[in-house]
């Protein structure tokens, strides 16, 4: 599932936990919203690293010509 879906169904979870009473589900929910924030971060440092990687290797071509 990815990060905003997590977040989403994090979201979700914890409003019905606190609506209920269940602590247990508001907890769950809030670790689904955590895992949706840390696969977002980790997603924008991925592209970036690829980003970083591509502008290197034009760099590198540019240089070489």
């Amino acid at each position: 599932m990815g990060g905003f879906a997590d977040k989403v169904k994090g979201k979700i979870k914890q409003a019905v936990g606190n609506l209920t009473g269940d602590k247990s589900l508001k907890r769950e929910g809030q670790r689904d919203e955590l895992k949706g924030k840390v696969k977002g971060v980790v997603k924008d440092a991925t592209d970036a690293v690829k980003d970083a990687a591509e502008d290197a290797t034009q760099s590198v071509k540019d240089a070489v010509k």
